[in-house]
């Protein structure tokens, strides 16, 4: 079989925050990334719709040779990854692997909590599939955890007004909203890739006390340790240390936003997905 890149996948720009922290991490790999900014956000979006965006992404990703593709997308890792895996896997490529980014921060969240109360900031479509919950009690039965959509974070992120006083003004409404909830949340998950940008504001609005966990990290750690325990999917990994990037809409701004995510600069190209 031949070798091929890790695609990384998301709706728009907040997969950037994952594959920064999977490139650090990870620098060997070859890697391609495909922001479906055309048809962003996934976030209000039915589960047929998403899982429908979803599969066409992942079948792009296989025709350009990747063997792995991580769903740095917690929409598309809430609505979709189950049925690829379950049931396109086969068909498309048996040999090939789809991750996402809820399992492995599940797997961990519950090593950070010492009460096991647990916020889940995160978009309608993740809050909707209940996935946090299902995934985070699987591992931690005792846990209690409570979720909060906002609605509003990702427009104001995308629109580069996350500094502006508009965002403090729904940051605190959010926040709020969560710790209402209850008042032995002592660990509050990020549960989207763009939410990082809004960190310190975030911070700012919790109890000193309460912890405040991203993602980007944690997925990083979990993919280094997938690869050790399944030795033949990373035989088939490309290492030349590339990056390319890849937009479903415009390029220019594509690139002008990607930065401020990726840390770094991005030159990307135009992929027009063929139904």
């Amino acid at each position: 079989m031949h070798s091929g890149p890790i695609g990384i996948f998301d709706s728009g720009y907040g997969g950037l925050t994952v594959m920064k922290e999977i490139v650090q991490q990870l620098p060997q790999y070859n890697y391609i990334y495909l922001g479906d900014n055309a048809r962003a956000p996934y976030g209000t979006r039915s589960f047929e719709t998403v899982y429908r965006y979803t599969l066409e992404c992942v079948e792009w990703f296989f025709k350009q040779g990747c063997p792995l593709v991580i769903l740095a997308c917690n929409t598309a890792s809430a609505k979709a990854l189950r049925s690829i895996q379950q049931n396109d896997l086969q068909h498309l490529n048996p040999n090939n692997r789809v991750l996402g980014v809820i399992r492995p921060t599940a797997e961990v969240i519950g090593q950070y909590s010492q009460t096991k109360n647990v916020g889940v900031l995160a978009t309608a479509g993740t809050v909707q599939s209940g996935s946090y919950e299902i995934e985070i009690t699987k591992f931690y039965p005792e846990a209690n955890v409570y979720q909060q959509a906002c609605p509003m974070w990702v427009p104001l992120i995308e629109n580069n007004e996350h500094e502006s006083a508009g965002a403090d003004y729904f940051v605190k409404e959010y926040v709020d909203a969560l710790l209402q909830q209850s008042n032995k949340i002592d660990t509050v998950l990020l549960g989207c890739t763009h939410y990082p940008l809004l960190h310190k504001k975030i911070k700012e609005q919790l109890p000193d006390a309460v912890q405040l966990l991203s993602q980007g990290k944690i997925v990083a750690e979990s993919l280094a340790d997938y690869l050790q325990r399944h030795p033949g999917i990373e035989e088939r990994l490309s290492k030349g240390a590339e990056r390319r990037f890849f937009t479903t809409d415009s390029v220019a701004d594509f690139d002008k936003h990607a930065g401020l995510f990726y840390g770094a600069e991005v030159h990307s190209a135009h992929v027009e997905l063929v139904n």
